[in-house]
């Protein structure tokens, strides 16, 4: 048995006797505490707990309590009802908000819905207009059609070529 398995059975060996279905958990566990110092420690810390809730006693209940209590029921019977202001901010201030949940999820996805709309009916109305080309992006385009410009720059390239094989020859005006 490991000390995940022995610290889960500490409850039931602090507080209930072994049945017989169970009995072979108990015996293990107690041969894990027996061996294991963590988990011996933390079954003294519980039994320690355990002694020290025995020892606590309630304390005594007003001898006026019955009283009181019927008092104050009185007056709150005999008290005007509260408006719906009232039973709003009541209901505000002292509850959970679980009644709150449905409703927060139904304004969650009326704000996806409207959103969403929104996005799509913007986008459905207004056009989209082409992207703006730059000069230079435009000229590049013109010196990739313009097949005069690519025989003058492989004339050149040629030019060149035989410029740097011939070291005699003279380069070419221009």
């Amino acid at each position: 048995m490991n000390c995940k398995l022995c610290q889960a059975a500490l409850p039931d060996l602090l507080i209930s006797t072994p049945a017989p279905a169970a009995a072979t958990k108990f015996a293990a566990a107690r041969a894990h505490i027996a061996t294991c110092t963590a988990c011996a420690n933390e079954l003294a810390a519980l039994e320690s707990t355990l002694s020290l809730l025995d020892t606590w006693q309630a304390p005594a209940v007003s001898p006026y309590f019955d009283q009181k209590l019927a008092v104050r029921l009185r007056e709150e019977q005999a008290a005007p009802a509260a408006g719906w202001f009232e039973k709003l901010r009541t209901r505000l201030l002292f509850n959970t908000g679980r009644q709150f949940r449905p409703m927060l999820a139904g304004a969650m996805a009326l704000v996806l819905v409207v959103g969403g709309g929104g996005i799509g009916v913007v986008n459905f109305t207004h056009p989209r207009t082409p992207a703006q080309i730059s000069a230079t992006v435009n000229d590049l385009q013109l010196l990739d059609k313009n097949v005069q410009a690519e025989q003058q720059v492989d004339q050149i390239l040629e030019d060149s070529a035989t410029g740097q094989n011939n070291p005699g020859a003279t380069p070419p005006q221009s």
